[in-house]
């Protein structure tokens, strides 16, 4: 028996989609084989509880009928999983669309809110759903967002209000993506700024991920905001480490566990952003379990049910190793035995 019921493991379906290229050597892996490989993880009897899902295509097609949404939904079930978190289509090419952009692209983004919002309200009808959030981020990138820094986070923040009165009115929240390749959100502070500028902190907050939190600390893309300089020692680490979780642990409603190296990676056609490792990789820069203890100190009172295992960009030889998972699955259980409860 595990030592605490909560939080539950997840792992992410999206790794087999991010980045990933037809005709390369990292191709989509499909969902079927990504549930898979979820499946077939165990370390001392314990598994996966469960999955979060990526609403877009090959995965999930958002336009996909009741019935088709019901069939995924039995067959995550009948292999013992729950869905946890879902994310929303919200980038150009998708359906979505920039969230500062024109107000097409507003409007396409709040879309594609409502879409995740009727996915969602079908899983936790069937049952496979009892918990998690709709993911978003700003879909558009540093550099435009540079040219008009504060209207372009007014922009962004009357977006995701709209979006955000979408999904309170489906009894769901969202959280959004603190990554260094999304416009507004590419900094600990511009992150906050956005927040607090959106101001509903009970409809939407923040999703931490080790790896991209890790990049906030050093200034990527923003070295005015920069927490840590080369050649840091621990008690600076901590010291700054306790800046970024205070400020943003408030608003957090969803936590990734991941490790970084403390470089940045993209393929495909997704930006440059926090490189995710392996859970046992050497050069990590990141002790995992004490690091997520930060984020998930009073976990329980924001409503946080679930963790989740995020492994973009991961090569596909990596992703179909069974070693891989079952390291991974055995570091998120050490993170739940030290921060968990019943």
């Amino acid at each position: 028996m595990p030592k605490n019921t909560y939080p539950k493991l997840h792992n992410a379906m999206w790794p087999g989609l991010v980045g990933k290229e037809a005709g390369t050597d990292h191709p989509p892996i499909g969902l079927d084989r990504m549930l898979e490989l979820t499946v077939n993880a165990e370390v001392n009897g314990q598994k996966f509880d469960g999955v979060d899902l990526f609403l877009f295509h090959p995965h999930t097609d958002p336009d996909a009928s009741d019935e088709d949404i019901r069939r995924m939904a039995d067959k995550i079930a009948g292999k013992g999983l729950n869905v946890g978190s879902v994310v929303a289509p919200v980038w150009p090419g998708t359906v979505g669309g920039s969230a500062m952009g024109t107000d097409q692209d507003r409007a396409n983004f709040v879309l594609a809110v409502k879409k995740a919002c009727r996915i969602a309200k079908i899983l936790n009808q069937h049952g496979v759903r009892k918990y998690g959030i709709i993911r978003i981020d700003s879909a558009d990138s540093p550099a435009h967002w540079d040219a008009d820094p504060k209207g372009n986070t007014k922009k962004i923040a009357a977006t995701f209000r709209e979006a955000a009165k979408v999904a309170n009115d489906n009894g769901e929240r969202l959280a959004a993506e603190g990554e260094i390749c999304w416009a507004g959100m590419h900094s600990w502070k511009d992150m906050l700024d956005l927040l607090n500028e959106v101001g509903m902190k009970d409809s939407l907050g923040f999703q931490a991920d080790q790896a991209h939190t890790y990049l906030y600390l050093l200034g990527y893309n923003a070295e005015q905001h920069a927490l840590l300089k080369a050649g840091y020692g621990q008690a600076e680490f901590d010291a700054a480490y306790t800046k970024l979780t205070d400020s943003l642990r408030p608003w957090t409603f969803d936590f990734h566990v991941a490790q970084n190296d403390g470089s940045v990676h993209g393929t495909g056609d997704h930006e440059k952003t926090g490189r995710h490792c392996p859970a046992d990789d050497p050069n990590g820069k990141l002790d995992i379990v004490k690091t997520a203890g930060y984020w998930l100190k009073d976990a329980k009172d924001r409503g946080i049910r679930h963790i989740c295992w995020d492994g973009c960009m991961f090569p596909n030889a990596m992703l179909e190793n069974p070693k891989t998972w079952n390291t991974i699955l055995g570091t998120m259980i050490k993170v739940r035995d030290a921060h968990g409860w019943n």
